[in-house]
């Protein structure tokens, strides 16, 4: 929670913490950064009901605050160079093979995809709590979807023709050429890491690669 006594007035804090994050991304641009990726847990968390009712608690508009969230992304990086390309990752949660919040990106979808200045949006959809992929539907043209569609979690390796019917339903919603394959989170978002082995997470690196040459080719 934000001491009321240093923030009265909760807009100067959100104020002060979008401008500290646009000197950040000012400062990786002037030091040859030309790729940022801001790894976002609330966006993706606000689709849970669970979340949201927590948000409520604190006396938080729940329908609306990945509006506020949207808005301070925008304002961190609205200033940076015509050259630096930024994406977001929207993550439920990565820890011990576990997770924290459930639910597809329907609540939060049309402003996020609509509203929130990035260039692509890496996406977990790597089980049944990531939801379905209509809320793509809402993705304007020009922006990337990279698809999180094999699992960190996990060691079992994901089935290719399986990988590849989920990437045509995505295709429904978004042209194939906006779209791109990825594993759905880190393999170690924290020091203890997922229930993997090295030689697993190499195996799933390599699928990634084989399914991308295969449907969209080498570029």
């Amino acid at each position: 929670m934000v001491d009321p006594e240093i923030y009265p007035d909760m807009e100067e804090f959100w104020t002060d913490l979008s401008a500290a994050y646009a000197d950040e991304v000012r400062a990786l641009a002037e030091r040859g950064c030309r790729y940022l990726q801001l790894d976002d847990t609330s966006l993706a968390y606000l689709n849970d009901p669970r979340q949201r009712a927590a948000i409520a608690e604190q006396g938080m508009d729940p329908d609306t605050q990945h509006l506020r969230y949207i808005r301070q992304i925008n304002a961190a990086i609205a200033d940076r160079p015509s050259e630096l390309s930024v994406t977001t990752h929207l993550c439920r949660g990565n820890f011990r093979s576990s997770w924290v919040a459930e639910g597809g990106y329907d609540h939060v979808a049309e402003a996020l995809f609509g509203e929130l200045a990035v260039d692509g949006f890496f996406l977990e959809f790597d089980d049944a709590r990531s939801g379905g992929f209509a809320p793509l539907r809402f993705v304007p043209a020009g922006k990337r979807v990279v698809l999180g569609l094999v699992t960190t979690k996990r060691g079992e390796l994901e089935s290719k023709d399986e990988l590849k019917r989920r990437i045509e339903e995505a295709a429904r919603y978004v042209p194939l050429e906006q779209l791109c394959l990825s594993p759905q989170c880190g393999f170690s978002s924290t020091v203890d890491g997922n229930a993997l082995t090295a030689d697993e997470q190499f195996a799933k690196l390599a699928l990634v690669v084989e399914v991308a040459d295969e449907v969209w080719g080498r570029r």
